[in-house]
């Protein structure tokens, strides 16, 4: 099965069709209680590195696709992203949550593009 992977933010408010809801950063969103975000499964070991969640906090856009750069790497070394391939391969659909302002620039979207990415031969 090829789940449909979207990316939300965990401020926006849950919906039906977000399907299985896994929140992806390592920090629990800032302002909102447990009773209030509705998510499935937080998964803190495929979040950015600590060092790397500070380098582009500070760096920001200017250094985007360095940001995706050392998170891609980073994925690629973290045994977590195999158990989360298998765990969405059990769900039709799939909302990658995170709680950045920055809807474009964000690591859901470099976990997102990583798990739909068609193997390179």
């Amino acid at each position: 099965m090829n789940p449909t992977i979207k990316t939300k933010r965990a401020y926006d408010a849950a919906s039906a069709d977000d399907g299985y809801r896994i929140y992806v950063d390592r920090l629990w969103p800032r302002g909102l209680s447990h009773e209030t975000f509705h998510y499935d499964l937080w998964d803190k070991e495929i979040a950015p590195s600590t060092e790397l969640r500070q380098w582009f906090h500070a760096n920001s856009q200017e250094e985007w696709p360095e940001f995706e750069r050392r998170y891609e790497a980073e994925l690629q070394a973290n045994p977590a992203l195999d158990k989360l391939k298998a765990l969405i391969a059990e769900k039709p659909v799939v909302t990658l949550l995170y709680s950045s302002h920055d809807e474009q620039h964000n690591n859901a979207i470099v976990l997102r593009n990583m798990l739909v990415a068609v193997p390179k031969l």
